[in-house]
């Protein structure tokens, strides 16, 4: 009842004041806001407010970051597109490679220059990033031939467990492994097609909770004692207040998620 409340007397303000309306719950593509279940009832909000919020795998905030705030403006939420695609330019063989392992976001677009005798599919010269990833595909492929591949194509903290070779028969495979404490996604095998490779597996930054962080915030692990560990994405990890210090009442909740690398810590007073 109390929330209700609050709500009809914060719409009734921006009325009587001749305001823009509020913000209503972001539909954030590709992304959400942290603790969005809990944050739900309490919209919508005032021009001004600021919340934190995350992307999906393979996209990133305008800002370039895995995390980043979205903000109520008179015009609405910004940023309007808050989660674009990460477009990463692979190895291009039968090709030239100066772009190699260079990221590019949605909406970029790139000149691809082949190998005399290849080229891209459909005749194409430029690749663009798009939402759903490259369009076309930037792979040199030989005209009217393409049953061999080149090299697999390489991945960031990870590689190839065999040295790669420069051209592979149709049908062969070559498997990935990435780099200590980074979490392989997506099959670890990658095969040969029509001269084209398989979709790579992506490796997944963890997430490092250290007593530093923790002491800075007044906090300490609950039910365990405190030391450095990694996280991986999607683990949730629970906090309680050092003795002598209490909860910000500001906080919804003392368990914090972790997403590629960032996790919030809360904080006691």
């Amino acid at each position: 009842m109390l929330l209700l409340i609050n709500v009809i007397l914060t719409l009734w303000v921006f009325c009587a004041n001749g305001q823009v309306r509020p913000c209503h719950f972001p539909d954030i593509k590709h992304g959400g806001l942290y603790y969005e279940s809990m944050r739900r009832p309490y919209f919508p909000v005032p021009v001004g407010k600021y919340f934190s919020y995350h992307c999906d795998e393979s996209f990133e905030t305008p800002s370039g970051s895995y995390w980043d705030y979205i903000h109520c403006t008179q015009d609405g939420w910004s940023p309007a597109v808050p989660c674009l695609r990460k477009c990463y330019f692979p190895y291009l063989a039968n090709g030239y490679n100066e772009n190699n392992g260079r990221k590019f976001v949605q909406g970029n677009s790139i000149e691809v220059a082949c190998h005399p005798g290849y080229g891209l599919p459909k005749e194409q010269t430029t690749v663009n990033c798009t939402e759903n990833g490259w369009s076309p595909p930037p792979r040199c492929i030989r005209v009217n031939s393409s049953e061999k591949c080149g090299p697999p194509p390489p991945i960031s903290n990870g590689d190839t467990k065999s040295f790669p070779q420069k051209v592979y028969l149709p049908q062969s495979t070559v498997e990935y492994q990435c780099q200590s404490s980074y979490e392989l996604q997506g099959s670890q095998y990658v095969t040969c097609s029509n001269g084209e490779w398989s979709e790579p597996p992506r490796c997944r930054y963890p997430c490092i909770i250290t007593e530093e962080n923790m002491k800075k915030n007044n906090i300490q692990l609950k039910g365990k004692s405190d030391r450095n560990y990694y996280a991986k994405t999607g683990d949730t990890i629970e906090f309680m207040c050092k003795l002598g210090y209490n909860a910000n009442t500001s906080i919804l909740s003392f368990q914090a998620v972790c997403w590629e690398g960032i996790l919030e810590y809360p904080r006691c007073e």
